[in-house]
């Protein structure tokens, strides 16, 4: 499995200190490991060496083994026997699929809460966009990353269905990831911010087809940014 050419980190730089997570040992040792498979602290194609992990979450094998199993179950790493554990490639097929599936929740989400909106519902969207607003003026943009995932979560919630936005976030998983390598994209930050506007001011409107096709135009963008990266990092990426 090849390494890039520059020396990984520091295992104890790389992984958040359990304390930092609820539930049982195993369930944190899993969050720590997912987290920064996530944020690519491990990049793609890297090996997760278990001992070092051991040590520096002072936890013995069982639990990370355990962890292990639960990330290659969501294809965040792969197994190789007689060869080890490593963070698994991006898939350009993959990304695509999730993206697919994630754009055809949140459409029919966007459509039916612009038709079902209370205005209490309104009230707390539009709440969002203004702390999305202040966030970026404060430069803050991992808070406004994480305010835009909430914005998100908060229409898919409204429709009602409890499950649909673990269902979205499952099939954004691989998506979400690859989006670390493209962050900041100059301008891009802008551009989401007057996306999110455009889908929450339909919303309020209960324009049903605008909000439709506000999300479209914004959950689009991602994959365009993506895409060239496959020909740009092809160590990133399986092969095609």
């Amino acid at each position: 499995m090849p390494q890039g050419n520059d020396a990984p980190p520091d295992t104890a730089t790389r992984l958040t200190p359990l304390d930092q997570f609820e539930g049982s040992l195993g369930s944190r040792v899993y969050a720590s490991l997912r987290q920064a498979i996530l944020t690519l602290a491990y990049r793609p194609g890297e090996m997760l060496r278990k001992a070092e992990i051991c040590d520096t979450l002072d936890v013995s094998r069982s639990p990370v083994a355990d962890a292990v199993a639960r990330l290659s179950a969501e294809g965040l790493v792969d197994v190789v026997p007689q060869a080890g554990t490593f963070v698994a490639r991006f898939s350009m097929a993959e990304i695509r699929e999730g993206a697919f599936i994630r754009e055809a929740i949140e459409l029919a989400a966007a459509e039916q809460v612009a038709a079902t909106a209370t205005p209490g519902q309104i009230t707390e969207l539009r709440r969002n966009l203004r702390v999305q607003e202040a966030l970026v003026a404060d430069g803050d943009i991992a808070g406004f990353y994480q305010t835009d995932a909430a914005m998100h979560e908060m229409i898919l919630s409204c429709t009602g269905f409890r499950r649909l936005a673990q269902v979205s976030d499952t099939a954004w998983l691989h998506v979400n990831r690859a989006r670390q390598l493209i962050l900041p994209v100059e301008g891009r930050v802008a551009a989401t911010l007057d996306e999110h506007r455009a889908i929450i001011d339909a919303i309020a409107a209960h324009d049903a087809e605008a909000a439709r096709a506000a999300t479209r135009t914004h959950l689009r963008q991602l994959v365009r940014y993506l895409e060239p990266l496959e020909r740009e990092r092809p160590e990133l990426f399986e092969p095609a």
